[in-house]
């Protein structure tokens, strides 16, 4: 057979084609694309010229898609603001500068702080790696627990009882991101994922003096003045009013573009922060938004607070529900690196209901060891599943033997705050080092919450009427009936509608 010319190939396509090409084919039924309008239950008729949007049209696509995307920003930004919110409380409102430690021991002093633990006495301090150069930290042997922190409040070691030293005491060197490694034998070393970092720890001993007196042993230094390093420098809180909730009005984003400033983006932070540019939030650049921006960004903090709040009393995440058929719930459901165990998913959810909460994360704090570190249950709802009311009059019961290494506590906290209950009563929780607590016969101990102390009521803590709240179960070093619940937290039961 004689090979075919191209010539010849080509016109016999073109005669193959041209039907498709034909006056009756080319005026088929209209497409999707032609319609004059679009019916959407979420913003309601969206119109159309020849399957292009209108003006009106993409006005309303772009402030809908902008308000989504600034909606989702607020709860994946919770742990950054959280951090700089506590930042900017310690070094402006306080004035302490990075470096110097500064002590909250009373309810008063942690009243601007997200759901802290009463019983025991906390110590913060911050660093700027970038300008500071790297940090060192010599803990000392002794009860505490805590540990340093990147701006997302992902731990970059654990120190003291928790920590490597488990409680022997050392010598910490924290380098900073991208920054040459170095030998110092003697240290144990680590590198940050940011420039800002955030050292804290608790005094554990039942001794308070004695508690404080071991924080009060930790120095922070740089690398650079090791050779001589200087004393730290302790301050103190002093019943000083402050605060540090993420704000949901236009100040949070401020909080983020200001963290942001001179910090490297993770890899996994860097498609937010591409769909945050168009409302003038880009890391290492001014915020300056418009009108139209800062009023985008105000409803989204407003909406992605209230979601947080959803998200944190309200939960759907699976596993979440301690005991079936009550209403403790693991305030904790995710990882140190905040991924799932399985590496394909971020814990979005899962850190938007801490981090809207509370602050801080370490190994510690997991409380999925036997004997080791800490258990936080929460609870917002009574045994009927009705949301915990200031107004109203509850009691618990704790059973007796709780499984505890150190010791329980029980702490009630302002729904909207998230710190504390203030109340004429001076104090938000009862623990089991209390010495004035009053235990049954059993061993059991009965706890009233109201705001009225009920007729006979042996341990009692006042709640405000028109304020909700929630509460917080600890145990400190938890034993085996807790892993195993044959020692279960009753439900809060109402006694007085």
């Amino acid at each position: 057979m004689p090979p075919v010319r191209p010539a010849a190939l080509a016109l016999g396509i073109l005669a193959l084609l041209a039907p498709l090409s034909s006056p009756s084919l080319a005026q088929a039924a209209p497409t999707a694309s032609a319609k004059t309008s679009v019916d959407t239950p979420a913003l309601g008729p969206l119109q159309l010229e020849n399957g292009y949007p209108t003006a009106a049209t993409a006005r309303k696509l772009y402030d809908t898609l902008d308000l989504q995307r600034a909606t989702q920003g607020y709860l994946w930004a919770l742990p950054a603001v959280g951090f700089k919110a506590l930042y900017d409380a310690q070094a402006k409102t306080m004035g302490v500068r990075n470096g110097d430690v500064l002590l909250y021991r009373t309810l008063q002093d942690k009243a601007g702080m997200l759901t802290p633990n009463i019983t025991t006495l906390y110590a913060f301090s911050f660093w700027d790696l970038a300008r500071q150069g790297p940090l060192v930290v010599e803990v000392p042997a002794g009860l505490t627990a805590g540990g340093v922190l990147d701006i997302w409040q992902q731990p970059i070691t654990d120190m003291g009882q928790t920590g490597p030293d488990k409680g022997a005491g050392g010598k910490y060197l924290i380098l900073p991101p991208g920054a040459a490694e170095v030998e110092a034998p003697g240290y144990r070393i680590f590198r940050a994922s940011s420039n800002q970092v955030w050292f804290g720890t608790r005094g554990l001993a039942p001794d308070k003096a004695v508690a404080e007196a071991t924080v009060r042993q930790h120095r922070l230094y740089g690398w650079n003045q090791r050779s001589n390093p200087p004393v730290s420098r302790y301050e103190e809180v002093g019943g000083r009013p402050w605060q540090s909730a993420q704000p949901a009005d236009l100040s949070y984003w401020r909080l983020l573009s200001d963290l942001y400033a001179n910090e490297p983006v993770a890899p996994r932070d860097r498609m937010m922060f591409g769909m945050l540019t168009p409302l003038g939030i880009s890391p290492g650049q001014p915020f300056k938004p418009d009108a139209r921006q800062a009023r985008i960004l105000g409803e989204a903090a407003q909406l992605g607070d209230l979601m947080a709040r959803t998200i944190a009393y309200d939960k759907r995440t699976p596993g979440a529900t301690v005991y079936p058929g009550k209403h403790w719930e693991y305030a904790v459901l995710f990882d140190l690196d905040q991924e799932s165990p399985d590496k394909r998913r971020v814990q979005f959810d899962e850190r938007s209901s801490w981090f809207y909460e509370a602050i801080g994360m370490s190994v510690g704090m997991q409380g999925r060891v036997l004997g080791f570190g800490q258990v936080y249950l929460e609870t917002s709802k009574d045994s009927r599943g009705q949301w915990l009311d200031g107004g109203r009059t509850y009691r618990m019961r704790v059973p007796a033997n709780a499984p505890v290494k150190q010791f329980w506590s029980i702490t009630l906290y302002d729904n909207l705050s998230r710190g504390p209950l203030i109340t004429p009563q001076g104090a938000a929780d009862l623990s089991s080092r209390k010495s004035d607590l009053v235990s049954n016969a059993d061993g059991s101990v009965d706890v009233d919450f109201g705001p009225i102390r009920p007729a006979g009521a042996k341990n009692w803590i006042q709640t405000t009427p028109g304020k909700g709240w929630f509460a917080y179960f600890r145990l400190y070093g938890p034993t085996e009936p807790y892993f195993a619940k044959t020692w279960q937290l009753n439900d809060i039961t109402t006694i007085q509608p």
